[in-house]
């Protein structure tokens, strides 16, 4: 749902990218800071029940996170070990958000709602294991109400405004994540099954596939 305003992101990361990139720091390192910042403000804070800290620091260093993309295209430092890098610690972070969140809400007395924000775990995985997966077949998985960006706006600025006293905000997004993420996988499936069905695309089993299977781009990206 946010890809429409992803070049115009692109076009303002850009000199900030060009400006870190002359400080000579690397794209994995900039990769890796961020999401061990996510994870310290996830981890610390919200089961200490400081939500709207907590999505502070999260933000900032969410924020942060976004530079490596753009100071890898600026460097020419553009990888498929990047890429990987980049795609595994997103779902560290997620990881590390969501369970944040489950702890603080159990230790707040809310197991219910802490159940949810597991569940919200969970379906975020599915979410993104099944684009990695119909891709790495040789499909084209790009589909679903609810991917990564969505997510994490949503969940943030729920703990944020929880964090202010605001009365139900959280588990009303919480359930709807819940939801919408649901959707999504069920999106993900449609689509690739079509595709199967068809004999659209490059999927094929892998037992019967023993030639080099053709990429799925023209060439290695940070962010797959």
């Amino acid at each position: 749902m946010l890809n429409k305003v992803r070049p115009a992101l692109g076009r303002v990361l850009t000199p900030i990218g060009r400006a870190v990139a002359r400080t000579g720091v690397s794209p994995n390192a900039i990769t890796t800071v961020g999401t061990a910042g996510v994870a310290t403000g996830a981890l610390i804070l919200f089961p200490r029940g400081e939500f709207f800290w907590g999505t502070m620091v999260i933000t900032a260093f969410v924020l942060f996170d976004m530079l490596d993309g753009a100071v890898a295209r600026v460097t020419g430092k553009i990888s498929k070990f990047g890429a990987f890098l980049d795609s595994t610690m997103d779902r560290v972070a997620d990881a590390a958000i969501f369970s944040g969140l489950m702890i603080g809400l159990y230790r707040d007395g809310q197991e219910q709602l802490a159940a949810v924000a597991l569940y919200c775990l969970v379906s975020g995985v599915v979410v993104s294991y099944a684009k990695a997966r119909a891709e790495g077949l040789g499909y084209t998985c790009d589909v679903g109400i609810a991917e990564r960006a969505e997510r994490l706006i949503v969940a943030l600025v729920a703990a944020g405004f929880h964090g202010l006293g605001v009365p139900y905000i959280l588990a009303f997004a919480l359930w709807v994540l819940a939801v919408l993420s649901t959707v999504t996988v069920g999106q993900r499936f449609a689509t690739v099954y079509r595709q199967a069905a068809s004999g659209a695309g490059n999927g094929a089993p892998e037992a019967a596939a023993p030639a080099p299977r053709p990429a799925a781009k023209a060439g290695p990206e940070r962010r797959p």
